[in-house]
This record gives structure tokens, sequence and C-alpha cells, in this order.
């Protein structure tokens, strides 16, 4: 009867120890502007990021708000994240300032603020991303010397205003300063669309018809490359690329003058998996105090040049014409940055 009891008792105690659940996370994305395949790829990956760390036994759920909005718009989303209670936010935001306020609230809630692709100024949050202004001055570098340090050049840029885009002005305007025998003589803006950065290329060679280089802003080189075509102006022209499937291929077959650094659509997912880690508790080996608000964690930046271009043509073979080369931090690379 005492055994009963014992054995009964154990039973008892067995059901009352709760089960082990795996580590559960939910992260807010917000993406403010949705003009290109190359903002839909981002998100794809992000959310694909996510559901690599089942294996990990953790369990993250993304909530995705993304549409074109302006400025308020993109605080909505986050005040939306706010309110739903998320673990975490990642925003690739359309503003460098505005959000300060919006983000310290974030904070108060306790919850996790990581920028992406453009930075921001407030010290509630943390950037994980690319440094936007070396991405330019990369390939500005690469058109300079291509030019043996002369010429006239023309630049095609993407959303006036937007962070990203103003950091790339930065950065080529830098670079050009140091060969005083480069004249840029026109710059204009095509919002990143393919079909206004070539409707701009055709505005600039009727008003420029003997600029020697053009630097272009990634999404919009495959229609800049197609007006230099159609002046029979390619084989005479160097100009910077992007990294799109469509335009690679059209690259390598054409054989462009043409170079280009790549800012990969995985940013998004790098900063989902950099975020899991800080959520988990883990301590950065360096903290994030790079860049012009000291709060940027700058991640490798590739390049493609005629050196590689057919490697990553080949790469891309299987992909769609919109596919974008892109690269990411695993999760065991992202490990990496903590100790």
């Amino acid at each position: 009867m005492k055994l009963k009891k014992v054995v009964l008792g154990l039973a008892a105690m067995a059901m009352t120890i709760p089960a082990v659940h795996a580590e559960e996370f939910v992260i807010g994305l917000s993406n403010g502007w949705v003009g290109s395949e190359w903002r839909t790829q981002m998100i794809e990956e992000a959310q694909a990021a996510a559901v690599k760390w089942k294996e990990h036994g953790v369990d993250v759920k993304v909530v995705v708000q993304s549409a074109n909005v302006d400025v308020p718009g993109q605080i909505a989303h986050v005040r939306n994240f706010i309110n739903q209670g998320v673990d975490a936010i990642i925003i690739n935001p359309n503003s460098p300032t505005a959000f300060d306020p919006v983000f310290s609230q974030a904070k108060e809630e306790g919850i996790l603020v990581v920028s992406t692709d453009a930075e921001v100024s407030s010290q509630d949050a943390i950037y994980v991303g690319i440094d936007q202004t070396k991405w330019a001055a990369i390939s500005a570098k690469w058109l300079a010397e291509t030019l043996n340090g002369k010429g006239q050049v023309v630049a095609i840029n993407g959303f006036a205003g937007h962070p990203a885009n103003e950091m790339r002005i930065a950065g080529y305007r830098g670079v050009f300063e140091n060969y005083p025998d480069i004249k840029v003589v026109n710059e204009v803006n095509a919002n990143w669309d393919q079909a206004q950065g070539q409707q701009a290329m055709q505005n600039l060679l009727a008003t420029y018809p003997d600029i020697d280089g053009v630097w272009v802003q990634d999404g919009m080189a495959a229609g800049a490359w197609r007006s230099l075509m159609d002046a029979k102006k390619a084989g005479e022209v160097a100009a910077t690329g992007e990294i799109r499937k469509d335009f690679i291929d059209l690259w390598v077959g054409n054989n462009f003058n043409s170079g280009a650094s790549v800012n990969p659509p995985g940013v998004m997912a790098s900063a989902l998996n950099i975020s899991v880690f800080m959520l988990k508790g883990r301590e950065l080996k360096a903290p994030a105090t790079s860049g012009q608000y000291k709060n940027a964690m700058y991640l490798p930046i590739p390049f493609i040049g005629s050196d590689n271009v057919a490697e990553v043509a080949k790469e891309l073979s299987d992909k769609p014409g919109f596919y974008s080369y892109t690269s990411s931090l695993s999760i065991e690379e992202a490990e990496a940055y903590f100790k």
C-alpha cells in the first residue's frame, strides 16, 4: 500500500513538471517602400532566415508590414508593432532622424530596434547593414580608375532625401573630389526604377553626348545601359552596374565595361539573425559604434567586376531575371559576432 502511494505520488509530480518549450520570439519587419523586386526579395530572405532558427530550437515568428508609406505611415508601422508587443522590430527606414521618439517608446517597452539598409540617428536602435557611403565609394573609385582619373561623368541617383541615397551621393562625391580631372557634369534622380533610369540616361545623352562615364545606382543601371546601347555608346562609356540576374546576363553577353558594389537583399536576414542572438541575451564582441551616428555594425560589401562577373552569372543561372545577387550572415556567421 505504501509502495502504491509512492508510485502515485511520483506520477502526480511528473504531471506538474512543465514541458520544455523552444524559445519563442516575435519580430516585426517594417518596409516603407515596395517599388522594387529588391525589397520583396529582402523581406522573403528575412522570412526564410526566421524559419531556419527552428533547427536551433528557436521559434521566430515574423510579422510583416510592407507598403508604400510616407514617414508618418512608417512610424505607424512601428507603433502597431509596439501595440502588438513584439520582441524586436527590424526596419528599413524612410528617414534617418524622424523615428527617434517612437524608437524611444519601443525601448521603454523593452523592444529591440534594429535598422537595416539605411542608418538612423536614434541611440535606441542599432544599424546592421552595409556602409552605404563606402558602397558608393567602392564603385566610384572603380569608375575613376577605369577612366584613368579624367573625363566627364554623370550620376543617376535614387530617391532624393532617402538616407541610403544621400549617403551614396556623399560616397561618390568624396571619391571624385580626389580626381580633379573628373568633372561631374550633372546629377539626376530616377527613384531606383529601371524605366526611369533608362529615360534619365536618354535625356542625359541628349545634353551630354560625349560623356566618358556614368555612376548609376543599382536598380537603374540596366535601364541606363540600355540607353547607352540604343545610342551606340555602350562600347565607349564606362558605367557602374547592378546586381540583378537580368543585368548580369546583359553585362556578360555584351562585355560591358562595368563594375558594381553589391548591397545584398540579405541585409535584413543578417539583421534578423543578429537580433535573435541579442534577444537570447548574447553580448556582442564589439559594440555597434560605427557610422555617423555611432550605432552601426557594418557588414562586408561584395564587388562584381570583369574578373568575377562570369562566376556570378553562373551562380544565378537558374534564377529569374529580377533576382538580385545576395549574401547574408548565416546563423553560425552571426554568432561569430558574439562572445
